[in-house]
């Protein structure tokens, strides 16, 4: 139970930070084309980016189950992140009854934004695991040991 929690603690995660980032895309679209909608695109936006980002990481959860974010490509991680992006798309189609011109829009834009939100994830996973590294004395086999001896007395 206490690993399920933790998943959905970090899928919400995940999702309020890619709400975030889409928000100010959102934002920056708004600026530049000055477009007046019903709602806010930076809402509009923030809204998609959290959906996506929960998307992004049960596909994760599903694929990549017990690897550390130490043992993942980027290329593979962005992949995973554009097929969360075409599952949005399709959600976002079916809800919104687009045409087909619409849908093949929207499915490479998601896709994209996507693989961009999960690189940006990957490389900030790894850049804070870097920096809650021990001294220099540290060796990664000892890492290692330690995470089979937890394992053990789970």
């Amino acid at each position: 139970m206490q690993r399920w929690l933790r998943r959905v603690r970090g899928a919400i995660g995940m999702g309020i930070t890619w709400g975030a980032a889409w928000a100010v895309a959102g934002f920056v679209l708004a600026v530049a084309t000055h477009f007046e909608a019903d709602a806010p695109f930076p809402l509009i936006f923030g809204v998609l980016g959290f959906v996506a980002g929960v998307t992004f990481s049960a596909v994760l959860a599903l694929t990549q189950g017990r690897r550390r974010f130490d043992q993942m490509s980027l290329p593979r991680f962005a992949g995973w992140g554009a097929i969360g992006g075409l599952l949005l798309s399709a959600l976002f189609a079916n809800a919104a009854s687009l045409a087909w011109g619409d849908v093949l829009a929207i499915v490479p834009t998601f896709a994209l934004a996507s693989a961009v939100c999960a690189s940006g994830s990957l490389a900030i996973a790894r850049r804070a695991a870097r920096r809650e590294l021990p001294s220099d004395r540290w060796h990664p086999a000892e890492a290692a040991l330690a995470d089979r001896e937890s394992e053990r007395l789970r």
